[in-house]
C-alpha cells in the first residue's frame, strides 16, 4: 500500500483499535478517529466515572499502536497498523481536532451514558506504519 493509498484509507474509516501497553498483555480498545490529512489522528475520549483506565494507559505509554482496517470481501481488504505517540490537546487546538474528527464514527451510545465528568482530547502523532491490501 503506498503512502496516498494509506491516507485514503485513514480518511474512509472512522474507527479502529488502538492497543495500549499494560504489563505484558495489550489494552485494547475500539475507537472512534479523526485524520489530519498529512501525519495524525485525533481521538477524544468521553470520561465517565471517577477513573479511565484508557486516559491513564494513554497518559503513561510512550508509544501506543492503532489497526485500522476494511474488509469489504474475502479478496477485497486492506488494514493498517499505526505506531505513534501521544499528546494531549491543549484548549487552542480544539479546532484541529473537531475539523479531523468529521469522518469520525460516533455512536449513539455515549449521547445517553451519565454522569459524564469531562472530555479529553488526543493528538497521535504517526511515527511509523505498515499496511497491507488485496483487491479483486
Amino acid at each position: 500500500m503506498t503512502e496516498e493509498e494509506l491516507g485514503q484509507l485513514l480518511t474512509d474509516q472512522g474507527v479502529g483499535v488502538l492497543g495500549l501497553a499494560e504489563g505484558g498483555l495489550p489494552y485494547l480498545l475500539p475507537l472512534s478517529f479523526g485524520y489530519d490529512g498529512e501525519d495524525a489522528l485525533y481521538f477524544v475520549y468521553l470520561l465517565f466515572g471517577p477513573e479511565s483506565r484508557k486516559q491513564e494507559l494513554t497518559e503513561r505509554a510512550d508509544l501506543g499502536r492503532f489497526v485500522v482496517y476494511d474488509a469489504a470481501a474475502v479478496h477485497d481488504w486492506r488494514s493498517a497498523s499505526l505506531v505513534g505517540r501521544f499528546e494531549t490537546v491543549a484548549d487552542d487546538e480544539w479546532d484541529d481536532l473537531r475539523a479531523a474528527m468529521e469522518n469520525a464514527w460516533h455512536p449513539d451510545l455515549f449521547s445517553s451514558a451519565e454522569p459524564m465528568r469531562g472530555i479529553e482530547g488526543y493528538r497521535f502523532e504517526i511515527e511509523s506504519w505498515t499496511a497491507i491490501q488485496q483487491s479483486e
